[in-house]
């Protein structure tokens, strides 16, 4: 069993567990958060399957990603969340499953699902069992804490994606279809992504109409076509194409937009901004 210790508390969210919780609730009281904070008692009439999550720093995109986890507490603990983020930094496999042990943060340690994340690797036929990709990436550590938040018990398995195709989305996706169904657990998909990149309020904003659009039709393809044609600098694409295509092998499946907002709208700064939006699948 190995141990996954944060790379990135201290600097993208507090790293003390108190400072940590008060932050995470600032995120739902904020103007651009939900305004309020979970409610524990409440279990929704909607089964929620995914989300769509920014990964920025609790500062800039916790209050966007903090409606996400505000409908996600409706449901009842899954067995298994699986968090899907792109790979920053270039390290390791070009899709790697951490293959066991446990993820700590300021807030606990929440335990690996080995068994499902070697099914996925095995149905998948694309993906390896690797800790080298996980060492130094944010985009699935920082969704954590909310996780934790949220859920007393549940399980991780955290896949980072290099390679980011709609080939890549789909025979991924058939994976973690698969797995799931094998074992027979509950599970929730999580993906990371920020869009647009330090680009003005006005261009962002317009880029991000046309990815989250591309989204909400359920069309990975689509998606790609318009990151490729118009330049979307979004860095998670094979995270939400694949949560997307998960979520046409589960049927009757209607995504929502939550809330998009930008740095610019934390921070008033407005002339290079990175774009947030949370997006639920029910």
């Amino acid at each position: 069993m190995t141990d996954r210790w944060p790379a990135v508390a201290g600097a993208f969210y507090e790293a003390d567990r108190e400072r940590l919780i008060e932050q995470i609730e600032w995120c739902f009281k904020h103007p651009l958060g939900p305004g309020m904070l979970p409610s524990r008692t409440t279990i929704g009439e909607h089964k929620i399957i995914g989300l769509v999550s920014p990964h920025a720093g609790y500062m800039y995109s916790g209050p966007i990603a903090a409606h996400g986890y505000y409908e996600l507490s409706k449901r009842e603990a899954v067995d298994t969340v699986i968090i899907l983020g792109p790979n920053h930094t270039g390290m390791g496999s070009g899709v790697s499953i951490y293959p066991e042990g446990y993820w700590i943060t300021p807030l606990g340690k929440v335990g690996v699902d080995r068994e499902l994340g070697m099914l996925i690797a095995k149905f998948s036929e694309i993906a390896d069992l690797d800790e080298m990709a996980h060492l130094h990436e944010h985009s699935i550590e920082v969704q954590i804490p909310f996780l934790q938040y949220i859920w007393e018990t549940f399980s991780i398995v955290p896949i980072t994606m290099f390679m980011q195709t709609p080939v890549i989305a789909r025979k991924l996706a058939r994976g973690i279809y698969e797995a799931e169904r094998e074992l027979g657990k509950t599970v929730a998909v999580i993906a990371s992504t920020d869009f647009t990149h330090y680009e003005p309020y006005s261009a962002a904003y317009r880029k991000d109409k046309m990815a989250i659009e591309a989204i909400l039709s359920l069309d990975s393809n689509l998606l790609y076509e318009r990151i490729v044609q118009y330049d979307i600098s979004m860095c998670g694409p094979g995270p939400v194409m694949t949560l997307t295509e998960y979520a046409k092998l589960k049927n009757d499946i209607k995504p929502r937009l939550l809330k998009y907002a930008t740095s610019g709208d934390i921070t008033g700064e407005k002339a290079a901004v990175v774009g947030y939006a949370s997006i639920v699948f029910y």
